[in-house]
């Protein structure tokens, strides 16, 4: 460029060299206020406002029916229908029978209610029935809503999370007030006796500086801890022992950490007891003769009517009655063991029926030779008297190969949860 400028005559070169010098004078003056305000000039780095019109950015405005319902919500009495609920709100049968022919599961819900379910009824302007609401659970809901011909139905469902939750307790008067004492439910302290009963008589190897630690799962909705849920890993000292039983997800049962089941083939206690009248004792003087005579058994004291389960699978050997045993029922549950209940109130099985560990066999009473209504329970093995309290008890089938292996590790695993939970809670 500067060669080619170099070559230009030189009036050429003066003119440009002037052009160049007025062109840069020019951009170095500042610009008539008429034309260009001060205030017009924006600056890099500096922020400036902007005006906004709230009115342009507002959502349109959506008319939803449901927003502007009247809600009324009623709960269902002893002996209601959905007849009689629909009449008391002043809806037609006609409705009724409209919703019950629209689908099946409308039909289940409304045909089905019990009492103390809460429905709640959403209603227009002109007091037609928009939404109809049952609660199923704290996590769904059934709806029905009005459509332009009929109506629908869907199940809204909120999101369910879980977490994890731990008690501990000291038994200084029962079993039973140190569950409740330690923030337990009713279910949850029945369903530790379920999972230890195998192996502890609550009725009768309870004592004073027993204890238990349970991990147990919560459930949240929306925030808030709406149910107890499964117990993940216990722990329960009785007199000295201790035993461990941690949930398989797998089967869906409980085993030690070793991968054997809680489970065996036999209950310890055939009853949900209430009180022990005596325990097994060979030399002990009868109640009515006052002789000594063996009492090869256990006797449950309990409020009559008290429910008598099987103590395991069987054929029921012999359903009568008899004026010492009074109304008897002895289960074979194989060669090798039986099983007697003596003094019941009424039988529920017949001689030769097969009945299931756990089943209802009848209910205690005060038939026969006795001083006060009780349970007489023997346990025999190969036609001998054991005690049922500390007899060995033959396994269920216990975990092995793969399923073993997997359960052992997560065994470990919320074994230690129990025990962090435990050492915070000592440290509080």
């Amino acid at each position: 460029m500067l060669s080619i400028f170099a070559r230009l005559p030189k009036l050429h070169r003066i003119l440009i060299a002037l052009c160049i010098v007025l062109m840069i004078v020019a951009l170095c003056l500042p610009s008539p206020k008429s034309l260009h305000h001060e205030s017009s000039f924006y600056q890099i780095g500096q922020h400036y406002p902007i005006e906004i019109n709230p009115q342009n950015l507002s959502s349109p405005k959506i008319d939803s029916p449901l927003a502007s319902l009247k809600w009324e919500k009623h709960t269902v009495g002893s002996g209601e229908s959905a007849a009689v609920l629909f009449k008391r709100l002043g809806l037609s049968s006609r409705l009724l029978y409209q919703l019950t022919t629209t689908n099946k599961d409308i039909k289940q819900q409304l045909t089905h209610l019990r009492p103390g379910d809460v429905l709640e009824f959403g209603f227009d302007e002109q007091r037609d029935l928009i939404q109809l609401k049952r609660r199923l659970s704290a996590d769904e809901t059934f709806v029905i809503s009005k459509t332009e011909q009929s109506y629908d139905s869907s199940v809204d469902k909120k999101e369910v999370h879980y977490q994890y939750n731990y008690a501990q307790a000291s038994i200084t008067s029962s079993f039973w007030n140190a569950g409740k004492a330690a923030g337990l439910t009713a279910n949850q302290i029945i369903e530790i006796a379920k999972i230890f009963g195998w192996d502890i008589d609550f009725a009768l190897d309870i004592r004073r500086g027993d204890g238990f630690k349970v991990l147990y799962q919560e459930k949240i909705v929306e925030g808030e801890v709406v149910q107890r849920g499964r117990i993940i890993a216990a722990i329960f000292t009785n007199q000295g022992e201790t035993f461990k039983a941690i949930y398989d997800d797998h089967s869906e049962s409980y085993y030690d950490e070793t991968g054997r089941a809680m489970k065996k083939a036999f209950l310890r206690s055939p009853l949900d007891f209430r009180r022990v009248s005596s325990n097994f004792n060979p030399r002990r003087l009868h109640p009515v003769t006052g002789q000594v005579r063996p009492h090869r058994g256990t006797d449950y004291v309990a409020p009559v009517g008290t429910p008598i389960w099987a103590a395991g699978d069987g054929i029921v050997q012999k359903s009568s009655y008899n004026k010492y045993n009074g109304n008897y029922v002895f289960i074979r549950h194989s060669s090798t063991y039986i099983t007697k209940y003596l003094h019941l109130t009424k039988r529920t099985v017949k001689t030769g029926q097969r009945v299931k560990q756990g089943q209802t066999i009848g209910t205690l009473g005060s038939t026969g030779r006795v001083t006060g209504p009780h349970l007489h329970y023997e346990f025999l093995v190969n036609g001998r008297h054991k005690n049922p309290r500390t007899v060995s008890l033959p396994q269920s089938k216990s975990l092995t190969g793969k399923n073993k292996a997997t359960f052992i590790a997560n065994a470990k695993v919320r074994l230690g949860k129990l025990d962090r939970y435990s050492q915070l809670l000592a440290k509080q």
